[in-house]
């Protein structure tokens, strides 16, 4: 019999001491008022959105996408941004749909209505990167909304699941489609078909996240930071690399060397290649226009 090994993933214990913690030190001011969701700028060039329905332990709902989708169209045309933080609280993510809102639904009123479309239509085209840090639940459509992200960190006490079947149905806002392209066809029909959750801890094994930190404020921390790295990178070319990995998740391995390999091209044209490029020869940091 074959020797299972069993990959570690990295634990991430602390963050830099020269990263300074940004929940606090800077604040942005936004001026429309959420019901749902908060809407900061802990620091310059990175959005922060907490999702905030504490006693519903986050639920998502149709109200609660219409302002989560508003504000990340906010971020993603606002020129000073450069990546967005979605996160919940410490005990959950977003533990699920409001069943509430679906349990007297009929067939014919969510086909005519094309009812939960709009919880994945918007994050999809969003063109700044996304990041995702989930601490406690992330289950049913919490577990879908995370993997919409382009970079998801947790803790290693997250949950994530589908367990849409034990309500007598299915996935219904992507889960079925991007959990297999992470995790495979077998171990995505266990988890679909018994409802079964996986830990934080397993999710950073599987592919799932990226990284796993011990708590979370520390998995908060990780994303913010990250956020703040890409922030401050060419934002034209940040935007042609979160649009070719896409593409290899839609597109056969021809298609997307094709596509990868013009876009390429493209960015030499940009003012920010020239910058970019002469600032590495003359070890200098550069300035980016964006351009």
């Amino acid at each position: 019999m074959a020797t299972k090994v069993i990959a570690r993933p990295l634990v991430y214990k602390c963050l830099s001491s020269s990263f300074p913690r940004l929940a606090r030190p800077y604040s942005q001011p936004v001026t429309k008022q959420y019901e749902h969701i908060i809407v900061e700028n802990p620091h310059p060039g990175v959005g922060k959105i907490t999702l905030n329905r504490p006693r519903a332990l986050n639920a998502l709902s149709s109200s609660l996408f219409r302002e989560l989708n508003y504000a990340l169209q906010n971020f993603d045309n606002d020129e000073s941004i450069g990546a967005i933080v979605l996160t919940g609280n410490e005990k959950a993510f977003a533990a699920g749909a409001d069943i509430k809102e679906m349990k007297d639904l009929t067939f014919s009123k969510a086909y005519n209505t094309n009812f939960i479309a709009s919880w994945s239509s918007t994050i999809p085209n969003i063109r700044k990167p996304i990041i995702a840090a989930v601490n406690g639940h992330a289950l049913g459509g919490g577990c879908e909304l995370a993997l919409m992200a382009d970079i998801l960190y947790c803790s290693s006490s997250a949950t994530f699941g589908q367990p849409e079947i034990k309500l007598g149905i299915i996935p219904g806002a992507g889960g079925s489609q991007r959990l297999t392209a992470v995790v495979g066809k077998s171990r995505a029909m266990e988890l679909i078909l018994t409802g079964k959750n996986f830990s934080g801890t397993e999710a950073a094994q599987w592919g799932v996240a990226a990284r796993v930190f011990d708590t979370a404020e520390d998995c908060v921390q990780g994303a913010l930071k990250t956020a703040w790295k890409i922030a401050e990178l060419s934002q034209l070319a940040v935007r042609a690399a979160k649009e070719v990995v896409n593409k290899s998740q839609e597109t056969g391995l021809r298609e997307g060397l094709d596509y990868e390999r013009k876009a390429f091209h493209g960015l030499f044209g940009s003012k920010d290649q020239k910058i970019g490029m002469s600032a590495f020869v003359e070890k200098k940091k550069p300035e980016w226009t964006n351009e």
